[in-house]
């Protein structure tokens, strides 16, 4: 499950919201054994993901970085070059 998350850190452009809802999502998962909460869970689940994001969110807005900021496409294509040697995809 953990898989998912990616660093969200020194990107241009910076991280959404979309995208720290969906690291905290997946950390809640991952935490809780569960991909989908039981009803009685549900609630807490939800909370839990939201108040996450929320302090995830707080920590990229403070953390600062000498080095220059990645470009996204540049780590995508980075990362399916690495994809392609490691599962011989062409």
């Amino acid at each position: 499950m953990c898989r998912n998350i990616r660093t969200l850190h020194n990107f241009e452009p910076r991280a959404t919201s979309a995208e720290v809802e969906a690291a905290a999502l997946q950390y809640v998962r991952k935490i809780s054994g569960s991909t989908k909460p039981s009803k009685a869970n549900e609630e807490i689940f939800e909370e839990a993901v939201h108040e996450i994001a929320h302090i995830t969110q707080h920590l990229l807005d403070h953390l600062t970085s000498h080095a220059p900021a990645r470009n996204r496409d540049e780590e995508a294509a980075k990362a399916k070059a690495r994809a392609a040697v490691r599962f011989g995809t062409a």
